[in-house]
């Protein structure tokens, strides 16, 4: 009897020095959703193994395979890299050290923008907006992932 693979999904990050913003793709990667945000530790390698623990877990609680992470990359409005950009990338090279699945950074130019007004809009106070704000963004950068995807 053959093997039945497990379903897959599209992780997606939105990287921050204090916090990373998670989302997730559903099963036919057409829909992005939030599922948490993660604090940063001070050196990225133990930030790296916390995301790692914590897609494994993802994994086995929703009995899938994340097939491809996509992680904003922060472009300046001319389009051109500046610090921030410069850290992902350093993220990303430990990630890619850690793990298999392939990793895609993503033009994430105004996402935090846009999450901070979809928040806004919600009438949350600003203590819950600011913890929920890297998870919106993440969902945004995963979701204009999938949209290109699907063109």
């Amino acid at each position: 009897m053959p093997v039945k693979s497990k379903p897959t999904r599209i992780l997606g990050i939105d990287f921050g020095m204090a916090r990373l913003g998670i989302a997730l793709s559903d099963e036919m990667k057409i829909v992005a959703t939030s599922l948490e945000t993660v604090q940063a530790e001070k050196k990225v390698d133990k930030t790296v193994a916390k995301l790692i623990e914590m897609i494994n877990h993802i994994c086995e609680t929703r009995k899938c395979d994340i097939e491809e992470i996509v992680v904003g990359l922060p472009l300046m409005m001319s389009g051109k890299t500046g610090f921030l950009a410069d850290e992902v990338k350093h993220f990303v090279s430990k990630l890619l050290q850690a793990t298999t699945i392939p990793i895609k950074t993503w033009d994430e130019r105004l996402t935090t923008v846009q999450a901070e007004r979809s928040l806004l809009e919600s009438n949350m106070s600003r203590k819950k907006r600011s913890q929920r704000v890297d998870a919106v963004a993440a969902v945004i950068i995963l979701q204009s992932y999938l949209d290109s995807k699907s063109l």
